[in-house]
């Protein structure tokens, strides 16, 4: 598949909209709602329990992700958000008083609140300090413990656009014994990802972002080597092995990531998100990864040479993902003026953010640069 076959995709780009805002939401494809159709289409008449259908999607949307960060299907259970996700990992070890836990100040609060909920229990967090919107692995380092049990930490940060150095940290933890967390909703569609070269022992992720298909379908990633060690605190009858028996009241559970699948799943939002995957396995997670920095790149020489400093500006292009976000005391104006305009970016924590996808083009930037150049000069 090429750009422009990409591009034909998505019928918000015959609208005249710009859209630079998929660490927020993504948009939808033909993919996605020619999926959406065809599953409508059944429900209503032609194959009402259409359970066979959906059988095959979940299979075939778990080989596809996994193909995308690198896991066997067997060890991705699906979840209905990120934070439901960590939660089953928070719950579920064996803490003791004074376990430590490493964190830093820019996560997500989807990745710190379950982990905070575990201080009432003696669980001590450790909260590693930023400068200037970045981190590195000498500073985990220094804060790792002979009692820190576990780090967590979002491969690419929301605000900032950081991206982590996953590699070195997935080693630090594994010659320490420490379990290794990581948040992939602003990675996952964004950039390449290998769960097994990194060392990754848990990883949760989002759909509905840079994967650009439907809310309420996320996915947890776990070795087989730590579900052993997790007490899975809600079970439900698909968690066991022996489902469709349904009398026994056998309580074995599985011994894949399935187990942490309770109950019915959001069979509608999995079958959107199967089709939506055929884009990023067609294109090449390299490809999606090489134009998404290629955009980045270009958008952050496009902001400096108009005086505007992106947080990113300086941070080698390993360090970087899809996110480039400013500092500006007008950036809620700003936003509300290109929003008028049909630009679509977002602001947190007074910054104003843009994260193109790999399908914009460099003509979208430069309309963006020049609608906030008339802005500030207004």
């Amino acid at each position: 598949m090429t750009i422009s076959d990409i591009r034909e995709l998505f019928p918000h780009l015959k609208t005249d909209q710009i859209y630079f805002n998929h660490a927020a939401i993504g948009p939808w494809s033909s993919l996605a709602l020619n999926r959406i159709n065809e599953y409508s289409t059944q429900r209503s008449g032609e194959k009402i329990e259409n359970y066979p259908f959906t059988i095959k999607w979940n299979a075939s949307a778990k080989e596809k992700l996994g193909k995308i960060i690198g896991a066997p299907q067997e060890r991705i259970a699906w979840v209905d958000n990120v934070s439901n996700g960590i939660n089953i990992l928070a719950q579920g070890l064996d803490w003791k008083t004074g376990d430590r836990i490493l964190l830093n100040d820019l996560e997500f609060p989807s990745n710190v609140y379950p982990f905070l909920n575990l201080k009432k229990i003696g669980v001590e967090i450790d909260i590693v300090k930023s400068r200037d919107g970045i981190f590195d692995i000498d500073e985990i380092e220094k804060a790792v413990t002979p009692k820190t049990k576990l780090v967590s930490i979002s491969l690419v940060q929301f605000l900032s656009g950081y991206r982590a150095d996953i590699d070195s940290i997935g080693d630090l933890c594994r010659n320490k014994n420490i379990i290794f967390s990581v948040d992939a909703i602003q990675a996952t569609g964004a950039v390449q990802i290998d769960v097994v070269k990194s060392k990754i022992d848990f990883l949760s992720g989002g759909s509905q972002k840079w994967l650009m298909s439907s809310q309420g379908v996320s996915y947890i990633y776990l070795t087989e080597e730590l579900q052993s060690r997790i007490d899975q605190k809600y079970i439900g009858w698909t968690s066991v092995k022996d489902t469709w028996n349904l009398l026994d009241y056998n309580l074995t559970l599985r011994n894949t990531a399935d187990a942490f699948q309770n109950g019915t799943m959001n069979a509608l939002g999995i079958s959107i998100f199967e089709a939506v995957l055929n884009m990023f396995i067609d294109f090449g997670m390299n490809n999606v990864e090489q134009r998404i920095l290629e955009n980045s790149d270009y958008f952050i020489n496009r902001l400096t040479e108009i005086g505007i400093q992106p947080i990113l500006k300086n941070v080698a292009e390993k360090n970087r993902a899809g996110i480039v976000s400013f500092k500006h005391e007008d950036a809620q104006k700003i936003f509300e003026q290109l929003d008028g305009k049909r630009i679509y970016a977002a602001v947190r924590e007074g910054m104003l953010r843009v994260s193109p996808h790999f399908y914009n083009t460099k003509d979208e930037i430069d309309r963006f640069i020049d609608e906030l150049k008339k802005i500030l000069k207004s």
